[in-house]
């Protein structure tokens, strides 16, 4: 028999795995992690400042035990009082992100350790700090409309607290009894405190007990069923002996911000679910050990390039960017310090067509500057309709302060007390009231609104200086900042529906307005210019001629009387001083108006904007139908 040659063959030689030291690659992890922070903190203080300042005026937190108290009247209580405490820094918006940056990166390290998140991927943490993130900065004009006090902290602080308690839950003897007691007593405890995040507590401990080593299925059954137990007992209880003023259909989702007008806007609670998931997912795979080619470099870091580049697209993708919503936050910023030359800065400067709001704010800056009858139609008009999925009335994000401004304190009144039971009192609803009171000559009212305002820790020095004018009417006349506003007070004061109409409503006011003082009759010129009324105008623009013979008349007022005296011939114009370019820039309008016969209103504006939009011819013939909101 012929023996088979037997073959030798060489052993393959293993090829290398670049591998990372543990302890670079965790090092490197946490690196990105804080990296991401850090530049996360810059850019909102570079794109978001007006925003978070806005945020804070729509808060309130007062050093009050009686303040205390009335957070506590309802489940969740303690987590809204702690919100509105931080919010209020963002008065300072750099204090207040440092704050809140600071609390996610607090979140990032108790979610490590309940959860056994290796320091190698600790990139995977900054997961629920994105969706924290957008639940923040993607509402836009819900910051109007928000009733959850504290909106911008209670997320975060109820997820780290949430997290904590779990983490000392997976610290605890493994005994049944002894878990199944924390359980029990923990979801007592945190549902008053911290509503809903307390619930969600309780059931990642029951999910994390089944990670738990040594444990049976038959006790790991035991501690689910308690828990799930607890989430629904618990609730029931305490709306029953305690919280009856909730309503039993919210107990399961109290600190949860509401997101419904007419309609529920179910877009906007997408990053409530996905945390929810998030920490679900980090719970039921606790301390799972990756496979050893997790470890290799090139896994490593393409996990982490794909993850930071996911998490990067969304954060921009859901960051909500709105030119004209940044652009009125800056401007009432502007109007709040009564700053009007940086407010017509910020109008020179519009790059697109703007909303109602953004015009108002214009026309009330160049009225308080005794400009708006030479330079009104110098801006872009428009009446842009607000970037956001919501129905916004204009009311909401301008109405008290237009209304203050222009000397309706009693709607200004009324909007702030129906907003402050509406949607929670904010410290601009009482500063607006606190003007209010002072310049009705309510001594007490603006007394009891300054002392409340003197227990914030922001508004306190605005509060101080307005108590000087409490029983001093003459210091107040003499104010450059109210002056103006008793001469806009010299009405019939009424109150009536607006129908949340604000522009509408303030213009058709002033239509009916007789008045022999300047200030205020000038108002009513302005009224019939914005209504386009040929038989309003003449008697206002006659009145105010009579009452301004030693100036010069405004730009836009001859333009009007000079167009109307041509269309209706009801008025002898001859013989009226019209500026030369008055008559010159009417006869070259109506030139180019006989040339371009046919055209549709739509083609012909961007032939006669570039020289005559800025005329009262362009507005009254090519600015129609604006809609109003």
């Amino acid at each position: 028999m012929k023996q088979d040659k037997q073959k030798t063959t060489k052993p393959k030689k293993q090829r290398k795995v670049a591998q990372l030291p543990p302890k670079v690659a965790a090092t490197l992890s946490v690196a990105v992690a804080a990296v991401a922070l850090a530049i996360l903190y810059v850019t909102v203080l570079q794109r978001e400042s007006e925003y978070l300042w806005k945020v804070q005026e729509l808060n309130l937190f007062l050093d009050t035990p009686l303040y205390f108290r009335q957070q506590m009247v309802v489940a969740g209580g303690m987590l809204t009082y702690v919100g509105t405490y931080f919010t209020q820094f963002f008065y300072h918006p750099w204090l207040g992100m440092a704050m809140l940056v600071g609390w996610w990166a607090l979140l990032m390290g108790v979610a490590a350790r309940a959860f056994h998140v290796s320091a190698r991927w600790a990139v995977v943490l900054l997961v629920p700090v994105a969706l924290l993130f957008i639940s923040d900065f993607d509402l836009g004009y819900w910051i109007y409309y928000l009733k959850l006090r504290g909106y911008f902290f209670v997320a975060t602080i109820g997820l780290t607290v949430a997290t904590a308690a779990v983490w000392l839950y997976r610290t605890l003897p493994s005994k049944l009894w002894l878990r199944v007691a924390y359980i029990v007593v923990a979801t007592a405890l945190l549902y008053p405190l911290l509503g809903c995040y307390g619930l969600l507590a309780s059931a990642l401990m029951a999910i994390v007990t089944w990670r738990l080593q040594p444990s049976a299925v038959p006790h790991r059954l035991v501690v689910s069923a308690v828990a799930v137990a607890a989430i629904f007992i618990v609730p029931l209880l305490y709306y029953r002996y305690v919280y009856y003023q909730t309503n039993v259909d919210d107990i399961y989702c109290v600190a949860l911000p509401l997101f419904q007008l007419v309609d529920v806007y179910k877009a906007y609670y997408w990053p409530y679910w996905l945390l929810a998931a998030c920490f679900a997912i980090m719970a039921a795979t606790y301390n799972v050990k990756l496979a050893p080619a997790a470890r290799h470099t090139a896994f490593w870091l393409t996990a982490h390039v794909v993850l930071v580049a996911a998490l990067v697209w969304g954060v921009n993708h859901y960051w909500y960017r709105d030119y004209n919503f940044h652009k009125e936050l800056r401007m009432m910023q502007c109007m709040e310090r009564c700053d009007w030359d940086t407010l017509l800065q910020e109008a020179a400067n519009q790059q697109e067509e703007p909303t109602r709001a953004i015009v108002m704010m214009k026309n009330l800056a160049l009225f308080r500057q005794g400009r708006q009858g030479d330079e009104m139609y110098h801006y872009l008009t428009g009446a842009k309709a607000c970037g956001t999925p919501i129905h916004v009335n204009m009311i909401q994000v301008i109405g008290r302060s237009i209304y203050y401004n222009y000397g309706q304190l009693n709607f200004c009144y009324r909007w702030c007390l129906e907003d402050g039971v509406e949607y929670g009192w904010r410290a601009e609803y009482l500063k607006y009231l606190t003007r209010c009171a002072l310049l009705n000559g309510e001594w007490q009212v603006a007394r009891k609104y300054i002392n409340l305002l003197k227990h914030t820790r922001y508004h306190r020095q605005w509060a101080q200086q307005q108590e000087q004018f409490v029983g001093n009417e003459k210091a107040l006349r003499e104010h450059a900042d109210y002056n103006q506003i008793f001469h806009l007070m010299n009405y019939d004061n009424k109150l009536m529906s607006d129908q949340s109409m604000l522009e509408y409503y303030l213009m058709n006011q002033y239509m009916g307005i007789e008045s022999d003082d300047p200030v205020l009759q000038e108002q009513t010129l302005l009224a019939a210019l914005w209504q386009k009324d040929i038989a309003s105008f003449w008697p206002r623009f006659f009145h105010y001629a009579r009452l301004h013979t030693q100036t010069r008349m405004p730009k836009h007022y001859q333009e009007a009387a000079c167009l109307y005296g041509h269309l209706e011939h009801q008025v002898d114009i001859s013989h009226m001083p019209f500026d030369k370019d008055v008559v010159e820039s009417y006869d070259a309008f109506m030139a180019l108006a006989q040339r371009c016969q046919g055209m549709t209103e739509e083609q012909m504006r961007p032939i006669f904007y570039p020289r005559f939009g800025h005329t009262f011819y362009y507005e009254y013939f090519l600015i129609r139908n604006q809609k109003l909101y």
